[in-house]
């Protein structure tokens, strides 16, 4: 099993990358923007995904393992191969990915080459609860976001992003000085009440 790959880059060349390790050199299936966006000659690290059929062996590569991750986790769908797979991060990005699985928007995957009203369903059906880290990876990259912290909290502890999204707003509306995460998750927490998280 090929994890990653550290080498310089030999090809970009529509959706493949030629990587040279020590010699050696790999051709790894990539999203267009990823290909676009290295150069001849550039040292890269690539996550890769190594998927083997009876006629093929096939490397897909990745910038950062968040994006592996959604991969592997698109590859569970019934009905989404490697390449829908790699179709639906070359069109999406993980965020959207996850906000769209959250909010329940099949239609946002009904717009990538290849995927149909039953896998787009599929898709959001299989992926419900799995997103989180992508989800908190997400919001943890907004620093500047006052009440971000308790956002990854609320979701930690289970409950629908948006649910906990609508809650947290309520908070920081009522409360525009408070920057205290303890005293913001205190009163989102009151404000989602009872009701049972996922």
């Amino acid at each position: 099993m090929i994890a990653s790959l550290r080498g310089s880059v030999l090809e970009a060349l529509g959706s493949t990358l030629v990587v040279d390790v020590q010699g050696v050199g790999y051709a790894v299936t990539v999203t267009p923007d990823h290909a676009l966006s290295v150069r001849s000659g550039e040292e890269v690290l690539i996550h890769t995904a190594m998927v083997v059929r009876e006629d093929d062996m096939s490397l897909f590569g990745f910038p950062d393992r968040e994006r592996l991750e959604v991969f592997d986790l698109l590859r569970g769908v019934t009905g989404v191969g490697p390449k829908s797979a790699m179709g639906v991060l070359a069109a999406l990005t993980p965020e959207e990915i996850a906000s769209a699985v959250t909010n329940d928007e099949d239609a946002v995957f009904r717009r990538v080459s290849g995927i149909g009203p039953k896998t787009a369903k599929l898709i959001v059906l299989s992926l419900t609860g799995k997103l989180i880290a992508v989800r908190t990876s997400a919001v943890s990259r907004r620093p500047a976001a006052r009440g971000a912290d308790v956002l990854i909290a609320l979701v930690g502890l289970g409950y629908q992003e948006r649910a906990a999204q609508a809650a947290l707003d309520t908070v920081l509306a009522e409360r525009p000085e408070e920057r205290q995460t303890a005293v913001l998750l205190r009163a989102a927490l009151s404000a989602l009440g009872p009701q049972a998280v996922r």
